[in-house]
C-alpha cells in the first residue's frame, strides 16, 4: 500500500479537517437567515466573494497536481534525512511559513506547506495536528507585516495612501510580538524528540510532467488572477487537468470551497443585522485601545477580512485597526479563512480541538502584548 493510499484509509472523508460539522453548522445558520431575512436568490448569490473561492478553487487543484506528481514524498525524505528533532523540523517550518505568507500571501504558503507537512507525517512520527495549527499561526503572524501578505491588508493599504514600507513599518512592531509568542510556543510544545521513520512504504514514482504541469498552471493562473481573468484562469487549470489528469480534480476538497462560500453568506448577513450596526454606531471604537479590541473581536465572530471592512467606517485609528484584525486571526478558528484551510489541508482528525487548545490561549498572549507595547 503506498503512503497516499494509507493516508486516505486513515483519514476518512467526513473526518478531514475536524470533519464537515463547521459545513453543517454554517448550512444552519443560512438556512435561519432565509426564512428571518428572506432574499431574492440573486442576491445570495451576490453575498459570496467568488474571486475568493474560485482563486482558492484554482490552487487546490494546482496543489493536488504537485502532490499527485509525487514531489513532496520526494522532498519530504530529504528534509527528513537533514533534520533529526521534531523541534528543528518544527522550527523550519514555522519560520518558512511566516516568510514565504509575507511574500506570497498566507493561503498560497499554506498550499505549499500543509501537504509537505502531511507527506513528513506520512514518513516519520510526528506530532501532525501541532505543526499545522503552528503553521497556521505563523502565517497570520508573518502575513501581517506586508501590504500584500493578506487580503486586509492589501484593503486597508489601499485605504491609507500609504506607501509599501510605511505600512510595513506600522505594522512591525506587532508583527514583532507575534512572531516572538511564535517561537515561544514552537519552543513549548514541540519537544526536542529525535524523530523516528516509520517503515519505509512503497516509494512514490515522481511524475516530473506532472510537477512542471502544475508548475506552468500555477504562474498562469497567479497572472490571471492579478489581471482579474477569474474565469480564463479557472477554465485553463480545469481543463488542461480535465484533458491529462483527470484523477487530479477527483482529489479536490470540494467542502472546503463550500465551507468558504457559506462563512461569506452566514457572516456578511450577520454583520448587516440592524442591532449589529446599531452596536457599532453606539460604542466608542473610533481610536486606541477601544478600536485595537474591537477589531479582535470582530474577527472571532466574522472572521478578520470582513471585520477589516465593516469596522473601516467606524474607525478612524488604522494602526489600531490593522494590528486588531491581524491579532483577531488567532483564537477561533473563524478568526481567519487561513485557520480553515490549514486544517483542511491537513486532513487530520480532531484537528479543530488541538487548533483551539494551543489558539485561544496564543490569542490572550498576543493580545495582551500587543496591547501593552501600543500603550506603551
Amino acid at each position: 500500500m503506498t503512503s497516499s493510499a494509507a493516508e486516505a484509509k486513515a483519514t476518512p472523508p467526513g473526518e478531514q479537517g475536524g470533519g464537515n460539522g463547521l459545513l453543517w453548522v454554517l448550512v444552519a445558520v443560512a438556512v435561519a437567515f432565509a426564512f428571518l431575512r428572506p432574499r431574492a436568490p440573486m442576491d445570495w448569490l451576490r453575498l459570496v466573494d467568488w474571486e475568493t473561492v474560485g482563486a482558492l478553487a484554482g490552487l487546490l487543484a494546482i496543489t493536488q497536481g504537485v502532490e499527485k506528481s509525487g514531489m513532496l514524498q520526494a522532498t519530504a525524505q530529504r528534509l527528513l534525512a537533514r533534520t533529526h528533532n521534531q523541534r528543528s523540523l518544527a522550527l523550519l517550518l514555522t519560520a518558512s511559513a511566516a516568510f514565504l505568507s509575507a511574500l506570497v500571501t498566507n493561503d498560497v504558503s499554506l498550499f505549499l506547506l500543509v501537504p509537505l507537512t502531511r507527506v513528513l507525517a506520512n514518513q516519520a512520527h510526528l506530532p501532525l495536528a501541532r505543526l499545522v495549527v503552528l503553521e497556521a499561526l505563523a502565517v497570520n503572524a508573518g502575513s501581517a507585516l506586508t501590504p500584500i501578505g493578506n487580503p486586509q491588508n492589501l484593503y486597508l493599504w489601499h485605504r491609507s495612501g500609504e506607501s509599501f514600507f510605511a505600512f510595513m513599518a506600522m505594522m512591525g512592531p506587532t508583527v514583532a510580538v507575534m512572531l516572538f509568542w511564535l517561537f515561544v510556543a514552537v519552543w513549548l510544545l514541540v519537544p526536542r524528540t529525535p524523530i523516528a521513520l516509520k517503515p519505509e512504504a512503497e516509494a512514490t514514482p515522481v511524475q516530473p510532467r506532472l510537477l512542471a504541469l502544475a508548475g506552468v498552471l500555477f504562474v498562469g493562473f497567479v497572472v490571471a488572477l492579478d489581471r482579474h481573468w477569474l474565469l480564463a484562469g479557472l477554465g485553463m487549470v480545469f481543463g488542461v487537468f480535465l484533458l491529462a489528469y483527470p484523477r487530479v480534480l477527483r482529489g479536490i476538497d470540494w467542502a472546503l470551497l463550500a465551507i468558504i462560500a457559506l462563512m461569506f453568506v452566514d457572516l456578511r448577513q450577520l454583520a448587516e443585522l440592524p442591532a449589529v450596526v446599531a452596536l457599532l454606531n453606539h460604542w466608542p471604537i473610533t481610536e486606541g485601545w477601544r478600536a485595537y479590541l474591537a477589531a479582535i473581536a470582530a474577527s472571532q465572530l466574522i472572521s478578520n477580512v470582513p471585520a477589516a471592512i465593516l469596522l473601516d467606517g467606524h474607525v478612524r485609528d488604522l494602526p489600531a485597526l490593522a494590528a486588531g484584525v491581524s491579532v483577531g486571526g488567532f483564537g477561533c478558528v473563524l478568526g481567519s479563512l487561513a485557520n480553515l484551510i490549514a486544517l483542511r489541508l491537513a486532513r487530520v482528525p480532531h484537528g479543530l480541538r488541538e487548533f483551539h487548545r494551543i489558539s485561544i490561549p496564543f490569542l490572550l498572549v498576543c493580545a495582551a502584548s500587543a496591547l501593552l507595547l501600543r500603550l506603551g
